[in-house]
């Protein structure tokens, strides 16, 4: 799927102001896949997240978003331009995990922040099985992301962010065989240790 006229947009105008407010450095980004379908799994610290992951990525990432940003038209709009599509937290949406899937097997990219919300004091929180089961699912692999701030602290006006990725991980390496409940929540505890590995390192080099 090509990427919407008003993300080609933001890719233009957005880079050169958040680097001037948040100095934003991204690692590894080469290890990011040109094609074929995968999941970017992220911790999530901000509303910005969405915008910090897209800074290191050429293709356009499809979010879910929680369903009430979809009840003015006009943000609806805006998002669903973007790349985002609602989910209703907590209820299971099969329509939205069906939603994820079609994106994935027609070779698009997915974000999904493990946690399920944002935290807020920046550490990490427990890591839900959405993303392991979907990439069990479609048989696509994960990319671990983080984003992290100077001092771990939650992002603000001219304190450096970090966004950081890992090579991709497909699901065999996650252990993700039989599908059951407990190898997704063990595949996700992998992908979060990751996502902790990463960030100890980014908060060390910023410090």
């Amino acid at each position: 799927m090509k990427r919407s006229p008003l993300y080609n947009i933001g890719k233009i105008l957005v880079p050169p102001i958040f680097k001037l407010l948040f100095r934003y450095h991204v690692n590894h980004k080469n290890s990011l896949p040109g094609e074929g379908g995968y999941i970017i799994c992220c911790n999530h610290i901000s509303l910005k997240d969405p915008v910090f992951l897209a800074l290191g990525q050429k293709r356009q990432i499809f979010f879910m978003a929680k369903e009430e940003l979809f009840h003015n038209k006009f943000v609806s709009a805006v998002i669903r331009s973007l790349g985002a599509f609602p989910v209703h937290r907590g209820s299971g949406d099969t329509q939205a995990i069906n939603n994820a899937e079609v994106l994935l097997q027609n070779e698009n990219v997915l974000g999904i922040f493990i946690e399920g919300t944002r935290s807020k004091t920046g550490e990490l929180l427990r890591p839900k099985s959405g993303a392991a089961m979907l990439a069990f699912q479609t048989q696509k692999p994960v990319v671990p992301a983080c984003i992290s701030c100077k001092g771990g602290k939650m992002p603000k006006l001219f304190r450096k962010v970090t966004i950081s990725y890992s090579d991709p991980i497909s699901p065999e390496e996650l252990g993700l065989k039989e599908g059951t409940a407990l190898e997704f929540r063990n595949a996700s505890r992998k992908i979060m240790d990751i996502i902790r590995t990463m960030r100890e390192k980014d908060i060390q080099e910023t410090n």
